[in-house]
C-alpha cells in the first residue's frame, strides 16, 4: 500500500513539475515577444551599425526561401484550382467557385502555409544555431546576456522572420489570384472587370482586416516562439539541446489559435 502511495505522490510531483514548467516557458515565451516588439519600434534598435545587419538578415532570410516557395505554392495552388472548380462544375455551382477559392486558398491556407515554411526553413533553425552558440558561451565560462545583451541577435532575426511571412504570403497570394484567373477564364482580357470585382466582394473591409491582422500574429508568432525557446535557459540553467518537436509544437499551437481567431472573426 506505501508502494503504491510513493508512486502515486512520484507521479502527481512529476505531473506538477511538468505543469508549472509549461506554465513558465509560456510565460517566458510572452515576455521575450514583449521585449522584441518594443525593440522593434525603438529607433535606437537601428543605431550604430544595426541597420545593415538587419537588412543582411532580411536578404538571408528572404532570397533562399523565395524561389521554392512560389513553386510549392503555385504547384498546390493549380491543384487545389482544379479540384475546386471540376467539383463546383459538377453540381453545377460554377458561380461559387471563385468565392470558394479566394476565402480557402487566399485567405486561409495561404497565410499559415507561409508561417510554416518560414518556420522549418528559416526561424527555427536560426533559433537553434542561437541556442547552441549561448550553449558554447556558457561552456566556456562566459556570461550569457539579457535580453538588452542580445538585442542585437535577437532584432535582426525576428525581423528576418516577420519580413519573410509577410513577403511570401502576398507574393504567393498574387500568384493564386493570377493562376486562378487563367484557370477559369483563360488568357481572356475581356473578364479583368469582373473577375476583380467578384475578389473584391469577398475581400470587404472586415475581411481585409483581419487577413492583414492574421498574416501580421503569424509572422510574429514565427519571429518570437523560436527565439524565446531558444533564450530560455532549462531548469538547471542551462542551455542544451531541445526536442524540435516540442519547439515545433508550441509554434503550431499559437499559429492555430490565431487561425481560429480569425476564423471566428470571418464566419460568425
Amino acid at each position: 500500500m506505501r508502494g503504491i502511495t510513493s508512486n502515486v505522490d512520484q507521479g502527481f510531483r512529476r505531473q506538477t513539475r511538468l505543469r508549472r514548467a509549461q506554465v513558465v516557458a509560456w510565460w517566458h515565451t510572452l515576455q521575450m515577444g514583449a521585449q522584441i516588439m518594443v525593440l522593434m519600434l525603438s529607433p535606437s534598435s537601428y543605431t550604430g551599425g544595426r541597420a545593415r545587419t538587419v537588412l543582411s538578415h532580411l536578404v538571408v532570410a528572404v532570397l533562399p526561401l523565395l524561389p521554392w516557395f512560389l513553386v510549392l505554392s503555385a504547384l498546390i495552388s493549380l491543384v487545389i484550382i482544379r479540384i475546386v472548380t471540376a467539383t463546383a462544375g459538377s453540381y453545377g455551382l460554377s458561380q461559387y467557385a471563385l468565392e470558394v477559392l479566394v476565402r480557402t486558398l487566399v485567405l486561409e491556407l495561404i497565410p499559415l502555409f507561409a508561417a510554416l515554411f518560414v518556420a522549418l526553413r528559416h526561424a527555427m533553425p536560426g533559433a537553434e544555431l542561437l541556442r547552441h552558440q549561448l550553449d558554447q558561451r556558457q561552456r566556456a565560462g562566459g556570461r550569457i546576456p539579457g535580453i538588452a545583451g542580445l538585442a542585437g541577435t535577437l532584432l535582426p532575426r525576428a525581423l528576418a522572420s516577420v519580413h519573410a511571412v509577410v513577403l511570401l504570403a502576398a507574393l504567393s497570394g498574387v500568384v493564386a489570384l493570377v493562376l486562378t484567373y487563367l484557370m477559369v477564364h483563360g488568357l481572356s482580357p475581356w473578364a479583368v472587370p469582373s473577375y476583380t470585382y467578384d475578389v473584391g466582394r469577398v475581400f470587404n473591409s472586415v475581411v481585409s482586416l483581419i487577413f492583414v491582422l492574421k498574416t501580421a500574429f503569424f509572422s510574429l508568432a514565427v519571429a518570437v516562439v523560436p527565439l524565446a525557446a531558444a533564450a530560455e535557459p532549462d531548469e538547471h540553467g542551462r542551455y542544451v539541446a531541445r526536442s524540435e518537436m516540442v519547439e515545433f509544437a508550441r509554434l503550431f499551437s499559437v499559429l492555430l489559435m490565431v487561425e481560429i481567431g480569425s476564423l471566428v472573426g470571418n464566419y460568425y
